[in-house]
C-alpha cells in the first residue's frame, strides 16, 4: 500500500495510485511561525481583529472563513494613487530564536508519509482587495493600472521575503497558497488582465518556492477559474484546489491532465450546509469520483483546508471517498 504522499504523487503525475486521495490527507501542515503568529486570528462569531497589514477582519458564524470589513472607516487604501501613505507590510525581521521555537512541530511531520506543507493566505489578488475593497480594487485595475502594478510589486517583494524565510527554516515539501480568482460563475479578471497584472508576480513567488525545494504547489481558488488554468500551468501550479462544479472539472481533467491536477468538484454550498445528510454526501462523492476518474483528480470539498463549516461533513466526505476507492480501484 502506498503512503499518503506516494499516492498523492502517483495521482497528480499520472502513475499508478492505489486509491483516491482523501482531500488534504497527504498534506502535513506547518501551521505557525513568527510572522503568522504575530497578530490575532478571528474566531467564528467572535470580534473583528486587525491583521499585520492593518486590515480589519471578521469571521462571521456559520461561514467557511474570515473576510475584511470594508466600510469607509476601515479601508486601508482609500486612494490607490496614494497607497504608499497607508500600506505597510508586516515585519519579517524576527530573530532566529523566534523561528527556532516553531521548528519542532515542523520536524515532527513524517515526510515519508506526508508533505510538510506551508500555508499562505491571503494571496496576492486577495491582498489587493483586502486593502481597498473589491469594488475599488476592480475599478483601479482599469483606472489606475500603474499604481496597481506598484502595489502588486510591493506585495510581491514581501511574499518573496516571507517565502525565503519559510524555506530556510522549515524546508517545506509543499505549499498551499490561497488566492481566490473568481466567483462561482466567472473569474474576477479576464485571462488577459491576469496575465498582465498577476502572472508575473506568481512566476517569481512560485519560482522561488520551487527553487528552494518545494515539490508541489497547491493553489486554492474555490471558484470558477477554468479560463485561467493555462495561466496556472504557466506559473508552476501543480494542483488547482477548490475547483467548484461550474468549472466542468471532468472536462478540465481531460483537457489539462498531465500538466496540472484538480482537487475539488465537491461544492461546500451543496454539501456543507445545515441539514446535510450522509446520503447527500454519498451522491456527490460518487458523481465526482465516477466522472473524473483515477488520475489528475483529488475529490475534495472546495474550501481551502481540512475541515468543514458544519460538524461532521469533512469526515463524511472522507468515508465516502473510501467507499469509492474500494469500488473503483
Amino acid at each position: 500500500m502506498l503512503t499518503k504522499r506516494q499516492n498523492f504523487m502517483e495521482t497528480i503525475r499520472g502513475g499508478n495510485p492505489d486509491r483516491f486521495v482523501k482531500q488534504f490527507e497527504a498534506l502535513g501542515f506547518i501551521w505557525a511561525n513568527p510572522v503568522s503568529s504575530a497578530y490575532p486570528f478571528p474566531v467564528p462569531g467572535g470580534p473583528a481583529v486587525k491583521n499585520g497589514w492593518g486590515v480589519t477582519i471578521r469571521f462571521q458564524a456559520n461561514t467557511p472563513g474570515p473576510f475584511p470589513v470594508h466600510d469607509a472607516e476601515h479601508k486601508v487604501v482609500k486612494d490607490i494613487t496614494r497607497w504608499k501613505e497607508t500600506v505597510k507590510a508586516p515585519r519579517l525581521d524576527y530573530p532566529q530564536k523566534a523561528w527556532d521555537q516553531f521548528k519542532p512541530a515542523a520536524d515532527a511531520i513524517d515526510r515519508n508519509e506526508l508533505f510538510a506543507t506551508c500555508l499562505i493566505a491571503p494571496g496576492l489578488f486577495e491582498q489587493l482587495h483586502y486593502l481597498m475593497g473589491m469594488e475599488d480594487c476592480m475599478i483601479s485595475f482599469y483606472q489606475e493600472p500603474e499604481a496597481m502594478k506598484e502595489l502588486i510589486d510591493y506585495i510581491t517583494e514581501y511574499e518573496l521575503g516571507y517565502a525565503k524565510l519559510l524555506c530556510d527554516n522549515f524546508h517545506p515539501d509543499a505549499l498551499l497558497h490561497h488566492d481566490d480568482w473568481g466567483s462561482h460563475r466567472s473569474s474576477f479578471l479576464s485571462p488577459q488582465m491576469l496575465n498582465e497584472f498577476i502572472v508575473p508576480a506568481y512566476k517569481k513567488i512560485y519560482g522561488l518556492y520551487k527553487a528552494n525545494g518545494v515539490k508541489v504547489i497547491v493553489h486554492h481558488s474555490d471558484s470558477y477559474a477554468a479560463n485561467l488554468v493555462p495561466a496556472m500551468i504557466d506559473v508552476g501550479i501543480d494542483v488547482f484546489q477548490g475547483c467548484v462544479t461550474t468549472n466542468n472539472v471532468p472536462e478540465l481533467v481531460k483537457k489539462y491532465g498531465g500538466r496540472i491536477s484538480f482537487m475539488g468538484d465537491l461544492d461546500n454550498g451543496t454539501i456543507d450546509k445545515p441539514g446535510w445528510t450522509q446520503d447527500l454526501v454519498a451522491r456527490e462523492v460518487r458523481r465526482a469520483c465516477t466522472n473524473n476518474g483515477k488520475l489528475y483528480f483529488i475529490p475534495c470539498l472546495a474550501a481551502g483546508g481540512p475541515g468543514s463549516t458544519f460538524p461532521g461533513v469533512y469526515d463524511a466526505v472522507n468515508a465516502e471517498i473510501d467507499k469509492m476507492s474500494r469500488e473503483i480501484f
